[in-house]
């Protein structure tokens, strides 16, 4: 099965509300879609949703970087051969993981497709029945945050994790306020993306902490901040997550060797798709650090490939890829269960695409071949 043509469809995937985080207020997400098509007839889907916060890629140099870098570079070449795939993208640019992503995802989704089976069975095979969906709450007023939690708590959802880092007086009263609307013995997760900024800042927020019963504590300091983050898992008992400061292998070893986390959020747009996010997860497990599977708010497409990672290994505990619901339009039709999400049997990514919908979202798109 040989790779002939690579399609290009930059499009916006509509919120049904702003999603407001430390750093950022999304009204929609910018994403792009890859439709690779074989000459056996398979087509194969993948994904790239860019965050210049977290990668330095944007939507428009990611869409460039798959034109005119690593899309051409891949026509003739098998989608089954995935190390030499990420080998000569490696070779053709450097970092880039979101681009590099996308290819990836529709590779998978092609070899499932020629097999006949699920993405999972190609990673390992299937480990976890179902995973417990987390409703993620982002920056607002704290009655309004509360107000919410109480709301999907009725709705079915049995854990949450707040967005937070805007201020820090201001976020500890968010926390307390949805912590007494959900009571203390439903799972609380904080994220703050790196809002806090020191170690400092943030330890002087969780001395409020302590007693409010958190599961984790997510990216307080800067990404870069190794040391601030090992500094803050030494002095406190909540347990730390590591997001925007773990990327790929180098941050993994340094991650591991300055014991800076607990739990490692491995997200395919940062490592550059599920074969590397496969070895992360490997190398965690051999380090006795726990896996979260996350997303930077993605479609059908690539939350699906995050669900298969997560499905296959022991390891991941926990999983935040709810972008599908977050969306008033999907190309997509991933289903969730709520509170739960359960993968089908079905082949590839398990995700059958809308082409009216994908071709109403786009903005500009390209063929190369």
């Amino acid at each position: 099965m040989i790779i002939k043509k690579i399609n290009l469809y930059a499009i916006r995937l509509p919120l049904k509300q702003p999603f407001i985080i430390s750093y950022h207020t999304y009204r929609d997400m910018p994403s792009i879609i890859v439709e690779m098509e074989t000459d056996e007839g398979v087509t194969g889907y993948g994904e790239a949703v860019a965050d210049e916060h977290v990668t330095g890629e944007t939507w428009e140099s990611t869409f460039q970087v798959l034109k005119h870098t690593l899309a051409p570079k891949l026509i003739g070449m098998d989608p089954f051969q995935i190390e030499r795939i990420h080998e000569r993208m490696d070779e053709a640019i450097y970092q880039a993981p979101t681009a590099k992503a996308a290819i990836d995802i529709a590779c998978y989704d092609a070899m499932g497709k020629k097999l006949g089976q699920p993405v999972y069975q190609l990673l390992g095979g299937r480990y976890h029945e179902e995973f417990q969906l987390t409703h993620v709450l982002s920056i607002a007023e704290p009655e309004q945050m509360a107000g919410e939690a109480a709301g999907m708590l009725e709705s079915g959802y049995r854990s949450f994790k707040m967005k937070v880092g805007t201020d820090i007086e201001m976020d500890i009263e968010r926390i307390r306020r949805v912590r007494e609307r959900v009571g203390m013995a439903v799972p609380i997760r904080i994220d703050v993306n790196q809002g806090w900024k020191s170690s400092s800042h943030t330890l002087q927020a969780v001395r409020h902490l302590e007693g409010l019963n958190i599961d984790w504590l997510e990216q307080p300091v800067k990404a870069d901040d190794l040391n601030g983050m090992a500094r803050v898992k030494a002095m406190t008992d909540i347990p730390l997550m590591i997001d925007e400061g773990l990327k790929g292998m180098r941050e993994m070893f340094d991650v591991i060797h300055k014991q800076a986390a607990d739990k490692i959020n491995i997200k395919l747009m940062k490592c550059g798709g599920i074969y590397p996010a496969v070895k992360l997860a490997h190398i965690a497990e051999m380090a006795g650090l726990d896996c979260q599977v996350g997303s930077m708010v993605e479609s059908s497409i690539a939350s699906a490939a995050g669900f298969h990672v997560a499905f296959s290994k022991k390891g991941i505990t926990s999983v935040e890829l709810t972008g599908p619901i977050k969306f008033s339009r999907d190309i997509g039709d991933l289903r969730y269960d709520v509170p739960y999400i359960r993968l089908t049997d079905k082949e590839g990514l398990g995700v059958n695409v809308d082409r009216g919908v994908l071709e109403e979202l786009t903005e500009f798109k390209s063929v190369i071949e």
